[in-house]
């Protein structure tokens, strides 16, 4: 085995950067529909992981990725040729938090902004990030309230733009301090 990564299962949390969708070629490359904005920093990574939160993580050396023509397209040591590609057709690809390249400021992985509180600037709780959409024109967060409204059985989710106009401040959770977003937002909107 090329790398000793590989030979493990990964135990800590994996934020999902995107999913493997077909082979590329007959050398090994897989096609990567990316999850974000800048995949080829991630190439910066030794492997990345592929699989699951259902079937597991198992480290992967990454041997290559490059944009070609309108996708990005990766190679993993120890893929090579176009069957083990299809192998990994529709795995998702994902790495540790600890392990990803660090965001440029007033950047965020998706996954550190899930479970965070969201007030309003007037110190009102909206709820909790429960997920993200991406829209085409701009993402999304979901949020949703802690507990229903009295007289109602479910509690309301927020859909919140992901725009400087609404989203005025994001605080990431650092040494035991809690994070917050602060959106320009109103509770009955």
């Amino acid at each position: 085995m090329a790398d000793a990564a590989a030979s493990h299962e990964q135990a800590a949390p994996v934020i999902v950067l995107g999913r493997i969708t077909d082979a590329y070629g007959v050398r090994g490359w897989v096609r990567v529909h990316p999850f974000g904005d800048d995949p080829l920093e991630w190439g910066k990574m030794l492997h990345w992981w592929v699989g699951s939160e259902e079937t597991g993580w198992k480290a992967l050396p990454l041997a290559g990725c490059k944009w070609h023509g309108d996708g990005l397209v990766a190679q993993f040591t120890g893929v090579s040729d176009r069957s083990g590609a299809e192998a990994l057709k529709g795995a998702y690809i994902g790495a540790p938090r600890s392990e990803m390249p660090r965001p440029e400021p007033d950047a965020y992985y998706w996954g550190d902004l899930i479970g965070l509180p969201v007030e309003t600037l007037q110190g009102d709780a909206l709820g909790t990030v429960y997920g993200l959409l991406e829209t085409g024109a701009n993402d999304v967060l979901q949020v949703r309230e802690d507990a229903a409204a009295p007289g109602e059985k479910k509690p309301r989710e927020h859909l919140l733009p992901f725009v400087e106009q609404v989203v005025r401040e994001v605080i990431l959770p650092k040494n035991g301090a809690p994070g917050v977003i602060r959106v320009d937002w109103q509770r009955d909107w």
